[in-house]
């Protein structure tokens, strides 16, 4: 898959309402498809994204329609060795779907969009978008393609939160769920975390409540809150062995401070890059959407038992993984939930995955999840 071209496709939607009770319109959903539906569309497969990951999982993408932030370092697919023949999610025998989020900054309709109402872009106009939103943009993709039931749904990190989130709400419209390096709600740590990266965003001079387009971006803001997060995707370890020995001054990120140590030069410098392919608004909807992230919540329901009740109904089964040197998502989450599941009498494997790369183990070490995902999978 990774020598393969893949275009990236959109689906027009006339109108869609929030769960803050927003009604957005004329907007469009940003999606690539790998492999071939068969004739009862029973194979498909929908793929979740990571945080500031895109639609673009496999394969690769030179340029999206409208996209400006589309970067040389997003033309390869983030999951080219998990997608592809005879690979974990097999592309001989099913049919994955990745859509951009709702709110995302590459071709889905975000804050960076026009807003037909005005001509102009969103910018802070753009409304609050929860993982049951993300759940249901994706559900109006399905319906529009004539899938009823999907043989899978697939999330790693942030995506994880989603693919729970649409088995539980959506219960007849799957069968299996995998989970790679989530949870089913958010912690108090978690949440100070990525509260502090709001406030980065929010308190740079160029950031003028969400409208600066037309000013100058919030580059500072967004470089900052960037490596806040940096910190939780990266084992220590593998900080030490990336972390470059020559020192590279970011002269337009700081003034009297010099930087004399290499890791925080290696910080510096995944800041300022992710500024260049990724909108600081789109960043503050899908930070905000983690943060309030409670599973529970987002069903409707007021326990875990309810939580899963659908999912014992439907025969549901979840594979779930955890990294054991994962900050981000630590693995006390994972376990929590499967014990959830198991009461609920559904149908779950959890895998422990013993890695040093920490929570980003899961983009890149396919050799530790694949052969049990493709099982999974392909087991009846």
């Amino acid at each position: 898959m990774t020598e393969t071209e893949v275009q990236t496709q959109f689906l027009p939607l006339e109108e869609f309402t929030v769960t803050a009770g927003s009604t957005l319109h004329s907007l469009r959903i940003a999606y690539e498809v790998y492999g071939e539906m068969n004739e009862d569309r029973s194979n498909v497969i929908l793929l979740f994204h990571a945080l500031s990951g895109s639609h673009h999982a496999a394969g690769i993408n030179p340029g999206i329609e409208g996209v400006p932030l589309w970067t040389e370092e997003l033309h390869n697919g983030w999951w080219n060795d998990f997608i592809g023949p005879g690979k974990a999610l097999d592309t001989d025998r099913f049919c994955i779907i990745c859509p951009n989020y709702l709110g995302g900054c590459y071709g889905s309709t975000g804050p960076s969009s026009i807003n037909p109402e005005t001509g102009k872009l969103y910018g802070s106009s753009f409304p609050r978008v929860s993982v049951s939103d993300q759940a249901n943009f994706a559900v109006r993709l399905l319906d529009a393609l004539g899938i009823a039931k999907l043989h899978a749904v697939i999330g790693p990190s942030v995506g994880g939160l989603c693919s729970l989130t649409f088995a539980t709400n959506h219960p007849t419209r799957v069968h299996k769920i995998i989970s790679l390096a989530s949870s089913y709600k958010n912690t108090i740590l978690n949440r100070l975390l990525l509260f502090e990266q709001i406030l980065a965003i929010e308190n740079d001079p160029f950031f003028n409540g969400g409208d600066y387009y037309d000013t100058g971006s919030p580059h500072l803001g967004l470089a900052l809150a960037r490596m806040i997060s940096h910190k939780t995707f990266v084992h220590i370890d593998a900080f030490e062995r990336r972390a470059r020995s020559k020192i590279v001054e970011e002269h337009e990120m700081l003034s009297w401070y010099r930087v004399t140590d290499p890791f925080q030069s290696y910080m510096l410098h995944q800041g300022k890059k992710f500024t260049s392919r990724f909108d600081a608004n789109s960043y503050l909807r899908i930070v905000d959407m983690w943060s309030s992230y409670k599973a529970i919540r987002e069903a409707g329901a007021e326990t875990p038992a309810q939580l899963f009740a659908a999912s014992q109904e439907q025969g549901h089964d979840y594979l779930v993984f955890s990294i054991d040197s994962d900050f981000c998502f630590y693995p006390e989450e994972q376990a929590e939930l499967v014990t959830d599941l198991r009461a609920s009498d559904v149908s779950v494997t959890h895998l422990t995955v013993h890695s040093d790369k920490g929570h980003d183990s899961f983009l890149l070490e396919p050799h530790l999840y694949s052969p049990q995902i493709k099982f999974h999978l392909e087991q009846v």
